[in-house]
C-alpha cells in the first residue's frame, strides 16, 4: 500500500491494512487519509506533526492518529544525510470505522469502541505502561490472516478503548478533507519549514514555495494551521531544542539556540519560556529530576 500525500489507496482484500516499513528515514511529507492509523515506532526518532501540534517521538513509542487528520512522522535532520538504510522502522495498522466495518461498529457491543474513537478524533500517544501489550497484539494482527486476524483486531480494539486519561495529540483540530492539490501545497510548505528551520527562513522564501505573495501566504497559513508563520516556525525550533537539551547533545544552551535557527540567546530564552513556560535550564532540571 503506497502512501501518497493526503490519500491512501484502499485495499479491497483486507479489512485491516498492516504495513511494516524499514527505511533510511521517516517520510518528509504531510498527509492524511480516511483510515485511523496506529503506528509503533520500532527504530528512529524525530518530530510528529499532527495538525499544527508537534511532538517528539522515539523508538518504543506508539501513536494513534485519527481519520482525516493531517500528520507526518518526520525523522530528525541527521537521518536525511546518513547512509544507514534501515535507520527508521515502524509497524502501522490502518482501519476505518466506516466502509467495510461500519455495520459492525453499529452493533451494541462495539458502540463504546466507536464512541472512543469519536472522542479521541485527533489521536493520542499510548501510555508507556500499555505499549508492550498493545504492540504485542499488533504483531498478532500482523502475523495472522483471515478470521484469525480479524479476531485479533477486535481484541486490539478492546485494549485501545480501555485506555483512560489520555491527552489528545492535537486540540481544536477538526477533521477536514483536502484535495490532493491543496494537500500537496500544504505538505510542501510544512516540509520546507521543517527541513530548513535551522536557517534564517524568511516569509518571502516560504511564500514563494506556495506560489503566493507574502500577504496572501500569511492569510492562507493562518487559516490552515491556526498559527502565524513565525509562531509555527518558532514551535518547530523549540521542539528541536527540547530534544537536544534532554539528549545532552550540546556544548551550551547558546549552541542549542544557534543550531536551531535562533540568532540570539536572548530571543531563544524568551521564545522558549513563552512556549514551554520554563527556562531552558529549568526544563532540563525538571527532566533530569523525573528520570531519577
Amino acid at each position: 500500500m503506497k502512501v501518497l500525500p493526503f490519500t491512501i489507496p484502499v485495499s479491497h482484500d483486507r479489512t485491516v491494512i498492516v504495513k511494516e516499513e524499514v527505511l533510511p528515514y521517516f517520510y518528509p511529507h504531510l498527509h492524511q487519509h480516511e483510515e485511523i492509523q496506529l503506528t509503533l515506532i520500532q527504530k528512529g526518532e524525530g518530530t510528529l506533526l499532527v495538525g499544527s501540534s508537534m511532538h517528539s517521538f522515539k523508538a518504543g513509542e506508539l501513536y494513534l492518529i485519527g481519520a482525516n487528520i493531517p500528520h507526518v512522522f518526520k525523522s530528525s535532520p541527521s537521518y536525511f544525510s546518513a547512509a544507514d538504510t534501515d535507520a527508521a522502522h515502524a509497524l502501522t495498522l490502518f482501519f476505518s470505522t466506516k466502509g467495510k466495518l461500519s455495520s459492525l461498529f453499529d452493533l451494541p457491543e462495539l458502540r463504546n469502541v466507536h464512541s472512543f474513537f469519536a472522542q479521541h478524533y485527533s489521536g493520542f500517544r499510548v501510555p508507556p505502561q500499555a505499549v508492550n501489550d498493545i504492540a504485542g497484539k499488533m504483531l498478532s494482527v500482523q502475523y495472522n490472516s483471515g478470521l484469525d486476524q480479524l479476531m485479533q483486531f477486535f481484541q486490539l480494539l478492546k485494549m485501545l478503548s480501555a485506555l483512560e486519561n489520555i491527552p489528545p495529540l492535537a486540540t481544536d483540530t477538526p477533521s477536514k478533507t483536502y484535495t490532493d492539490y491543496e494537500g500537496m501545497r500544504i505538505s510542501n510548505i510544512y516540509s520546507y519549514i521543517m527541513q530548513n528551520y535551522n536557517h534564517g527562513i524568511t516569509l518571502e522564501e516560504v511564500a514563494a514555495i506556495a506560489f503566493m505573495t507574502p500577504q496572501a501566504f500569511c492569510r492562507y497559513f493562518k487559516k490552515h494551521t491556526g498559527l502565524t508563520f513565525v509562531s509555527f516556525l518558532n514551535e518547530i525550533r523549540i521542539n528541536e531544542a527540547c530534544k537536544k537539551l534532554i539528549n545532552g547533545s550540546y556544548e551550551s544552551v547558546s549552541s542549542v539556540a544557534y543550531d536551531c535557527g535562533f540568532n540570539s540567546i536572548t530571543n531563544f530564552n524568551r521564545v522558549f519560556k513563552s512556549t514551554i513556560h520554563k527556562s531552558p535550564r529549568e526544563y532540563v532540571s525538571q527532566y533530569l529530576g523525573n528520570m531519577q
